[in-house]
């Protein structure tokens, strides 16, 4: 594969590369650069989590990257996921494998790596505290938001502040030429770049991918996550599981997809803070390549998209119906979502574990 597509591929449906040009110089100088994405093992998958990353994970598997898939069990120990039990954890993680297979993501083409293998080497530690010494608290303080926490509380858990700290030396620990996460961890990773200059260790290049929103109006207010305005409004309306009637999980019904996008947030002729739109950017169209709108016969009848930028613009122009879109968007994330309903039909015991979990924490 020539450098131009091997390039496209890293690059398209990204939010930012940092920097585009160290990008470059490495698919010139290797043929198979290491990358990894981290995950918190923290519940339900839902779209944002396993369809934009899984995407990019592919797309990175198919420019030749040797890709880790890490599972970050002491992050999420840390973080109060699951009720900060490690059995339910590591549960959610295996459920985080069986949701990749499913998508796509082969266990022959990316490993998957736990937080805790890596953490029984005292060399990674000496790497978190070179980090830490290397940073200043504010810094750190700072980057708490990739846990979802607040830049403004006034309490924290001691142990917060290793997290930064951690997710910095995962990166150097794996030897890693690509930091791969939403544009949610760009804190994180733009402190493994500082202390890498300071350190004299080789900086990680950054591939972020956008936040898919919430498929409900955004709530006013909320709190800071990021100083800039957009980007904090982005963090807040971000799809949760918290929220689970505000999100398409990998494995819900077509009868379950197509009640929450009825639901969905969606103003007419408009694109911005528009959900429906979002799911057909960053999701439909990079999967399907196409978007077909179940239009009724008075109205024009059925159309189909082959691109995102056509689509917005009918829209934009009243030619479709906020119905007609949501229904579209609803049966194409049933097609895409098909395989993982039906590997969870033939092995449903790690989706049933952590329901179970969820239920009764």
């Amino acid at each position: 594969m020539d450098l131009e597509k091997r390039l496209e591929l890293v690059s398209r449906n990204t939010e930012e590369i940092v920097t585009y040009d160290e990008m470059r110089n490495l698919l010139e100088t290797n043929s198979r650069p290491k990358a990894y994405w981290g995950f918190e093992c923290s519940g339900l998958m839902h779209v944002g989590i396993g369809l934009i990353p899984g995407a990019k994970i592919k797309d990175m598997i198919e420019a030749g990257f040797d890709f880790t898939i890490f599972l970050a069990d002491w992050h999420s120990w840390i973080n109060n996921k699951l009720g900060g039990i490690m059995d339910n954890i590591r549960a959610c993680g295996e459920y985080f494998k069986h949701c990749f297979k499913a998508l796509g993501i082969a266990p022959d083409k990316a490993r998957f790596v736990w937080a805790s293998e890596i953490a029984e080497d005292i060399e990674y530690w000496e790497k978190v505290i070179r980090i830490a010494k290397a940073s200043s608290l504010l810094r750190v303080r700072r980057a708490l938001t990739i846990m979802g926490r607040e830049m403004d509380l006034s309490d924290i858990e001691t142990a917060w502040i290793f997290y930064p700290c951690m997710q910095a030396a995962d990166i150097f620990h794996m030897d890693l030429d690509v930091a791969a996460g939403g544009i949610d961890q760009r804190k994180a990773h733009m402190l493994a770049r500082d202390v890498a200059e300071k350190l004299g260790w080789r900086k990680p290049i950054c591939v972020h991918t956008p936040l898919l929103s919430g498929l409900l109006k955004p709530e006013v207010g909320g709190g800071k996550y990021d100083e800039d305005a957009k980007l904090n409004m982005r963090i807040i309306s971000k799809m949760s599981k918290s929220k689970p009637e505000s999100c398409i999980f990998v494995h819900d019904s077509p009868e379950t997809i197509r009640a929450k996008m009825r639901n969905a947030y969606c103003p007419p002729r408009r694109e911005e803070g528009n959900p429906v739109l979002e799911h057909t950017k960053y999701i439909v169209f990079p999967h399907l390549n196409h978007l077909e709108v179940p239009r009724p016969s008075k109205y024009g009848g059925p159309l189909v998209f082959e691109n995102y930028e056509d689509l917005k613009q009918s829209y934009l122009k009243g030619e479709i119906h906020p119905l007609d879109l949501k229904n579209g968007v609803a049966e194409a994330l049933i097609e895409i979502l098909k395989p993982v309903r039906d590997h969870f039909e033939r092995n449903p015991e790690p989706l049933e574990s952590i329901i179970r979990i969820e239920t009764t924490r």
